[in-house]
């Protein structure tokens, strides 16, 4: 978890937000311009959007122009595990899954398949390790 949560201070991480939107009370929205906000380089992934927050916006992870360093999920978990599977297919090995965005299975797949990955916290309050 401590080397994802620094990924978030290195000035080339990338995060793609899979459910980013323009809804203005919804996480997908709120975390993708938080996140923006804080000078992070996101990229806005739905599959139903040309652009978010006047940004484009790629349908899938697999579209994106350059391999991001996170995939941060605000999706329901059914959706979760498609992401997380194109995640494996494309190696990509970081993710960040937000609360709602998990369930025993999403879990179960994240621990089978080796990822470093954060679950069920939110990217916006990163989690303090005990080191910090």
């Amino acid at each position: 978890m401590n080397d994802t949560v620094s990924l978030l201070d290195q000035p080339d991480t990338i995060v793609a937000v899979v459910g980013a939107n323009d809804h203005p009370a919804k996480y997908g929205n709120i975390i993708y311009r938080d996140l923006r906000d804080k000078g992070i380089a996101v990229r806005a992934v739905n599959p139903y959007r040309e652009t978010v927050a006047g940004d484009p916006c790629w349908h899938s992870v697999g579209d994106l122009p350059e391999p991001p360093t996170i995939v941060n999920i605000v999706v329901p978990p059914k959706r979760t595990l498609e992401v997380l599977a194109e995640c494996s297919r494309l190696g990509l090995r970081t993710v960040w899954i937000q609360p709602g965005a998990a369930d025993d299975e999403v879990r179960r797949f994240v621990a089978e398949h080796g990822f470093d990955a954060i679950v069920d916290a939110c990217i916006m309050v990163p989690p303090i390790s005990p080191t910090r």
